[in-house]
């Protein structure tokens, strides 16, 4: 443990935003395989609000800085071309 009273603070902040961060990205995550899962089934319109969904949780990571903004767009371009090829089905 720290010595000096401003790194004890400091510790205690640091391990709280990384809890914060990585409930954040576990819901991002655990968003993507519901639209996952939706889209595989042939409901579309249960496919399109978890879409929603997704996109939403995928935009707060890459606004809150929890991945890079190229790595949202990518996602939400997988996610995308996903819901559209339901279509063709």
């Amino acid at each position: 443990m720290a010595n000096i009273k401003s790194s004890a603070k400091r510790v205690l902040l640091t391990q709280k935003a990384a809890a914060k961060n990585k409930a954040a990205k576990s819901l991002m995550k655990t968003n993507i395989k519901k639209f996952t899962a939706a889209a595989s089934g042939s409901d579309r319109a249960a496919a399109e609000s978890a879409y929603k969904v997704a996109v939403k949780t995928v935009d707060h990571a890459a606004t809150k800085g929890l991945i890079h903004k190229n790595k949202a767009a990518r996602k939400k371009s997988a996610l995308t071309l996903k819901l559209n090829s339901m279509e063709s089905r």
